[in-house]
């Protein structure tokens, strides 16, 4: 009896050491624009993020359940992902994974566009759906988020942007969108606190000037990019309307027709009727201050018909060292956010 325990524990042992040495570990690069300083902890995200997927693919392979303890990553994430996992088991078919790291002033990050493979209960191993994953890290590359996409950005620029929408609801977007342009010129910050979703997203990119080391003539120009939740965009918006004695904020569409395959100015979700993108350029002039960039604003139109709201907003320059930047897809579109 003790013999044939200590066979099986053998056994088990032995597969375990098996199952771990099948399982290639998924080797993962995360860059930065030229003009943004590396983070110190962005190789340090890359081996956490690596250490995930060879996990993932682990625990898929040997059909098992993931484990999630000695994972850097917080609470929250490891239940998302216990989460994710319990519903549909998934993997990773890369077995390297290159990809560019969103940087925010708060020293957070955030990766998107990870390939993975769904496999529903029931298929092989190799077979299923492919998908994609969003992660996000705080400032020493823990994992603070670990999400599916809702729509996998293939590379076509409409399935990234979305659906072009119909000329009367384009007019109806217009509106709301001449109605939040006029709060801003007024100053209006009750009207604009009411048009955001308690739980927005706002991204704003800044240019900020970097002097070279021992020569200081000689300076370059970066994007500092910052997140904010909606109570802190508004405390820094109040603050802004108290310092300038008037506000011009004009927007002009872009987008259509673009001859690099860009976005419409307006499209509708793919996945949620109800949701829109709305690409334009913004003029912003004050008493005090002046900028040109490109806005991106995420709207739900709820079908209810109540008031519309907004989930994101991103701002970014159009202007970095007296080059002309084009909109980035990947926070100016319904695809950048998962839609």
């Amino acid at each position: 009896m003790k013999k044939n325990f200590l066979l099986t524990l053998v056994m088990m042992i032995s597969g375990l050491f098996i199952n771990l040495a099948e399982t290639k570990a998924v080797e993962v690069t995360l860059t930065v624009d030229e003009s943004a300083e590396r983070p110190a902890a962005l190789d340090i995200a890359a081996r956490n993020l690596s250490e995930v997927l060879t996990e993932i693919n682990r625990a898929q392979k040997s059909k098992e359940i993931v484990s999630v303890k000695n994972l850097k990553m917080d609470d929250f994430t490891k239940k998302s992902l216990a989460r994710l996992w319990a519903v549909t088991p998934f993997y990773c078919d890369d077995e390297e994974v290159v990809e560019r790291c969103w940087v925010f002033k708060d020293g957070s990050m955030m990766v998107s566009n990870i390939p993975l493979i769904i496999t529903p209960e029931g298929e092989s191993f190799g077979m299923g759906n492919y998908q994609e994953a969003v992660v996000e890290f705080d400032r020493n590359g823990n994992l603070t988020d670990f999400r599916f996409a809702l729509d996998a950005q293939m590379g076509e620029s409409m399935k990234r942007c979305g659906s072009v929408v119909e000329k009367e609801k384009q007019m109806v977007i217009l509106q709301y969108v001449e109605r939040f342009r006029t709060a801003y010129n007024m100053k209006d910050i009750n009207t604009i606190e009411q048009m955001f979703s308690d739980d927005a997203l706002i991204i704003t990119g800044n240019v900020v000037q970097k002097r070279e080391m021992g020569d200081s003539q000689k300076a370059t120009f970066k994007v500092e990019y910052t997140k904010q939740n909606k109570q802190q965009y508004i405390a820094n918006l109040r603050r802004a309307f108290l310092r300038n004695k008037w506000i011009d904020v004009k927007f002009s569409e872009i987008g259509a027709n673009d001859a690099a395959g860009g976005c419409a100015g307006i499209t509708r979700s793919k996945i949620d009727p109800t949701k829109y993108g709305v690409r334009m350029k913004q003029s912003w002039k004050s008493s005090n201050y002046s900028d040109e960039g490109y806005l991106f604003l995420l709207w739900e139109f709820p079908e209810d018909g109540s008031s519309p709201i907004i989930h994101v907003r991103t701002w970014q320059p159009e202007m970095v060292n007296g080059q002309e930047q084009q909109p980035d897809d990947n926070i100016s579109t319904l695809g950048g956010f998962d839609l």
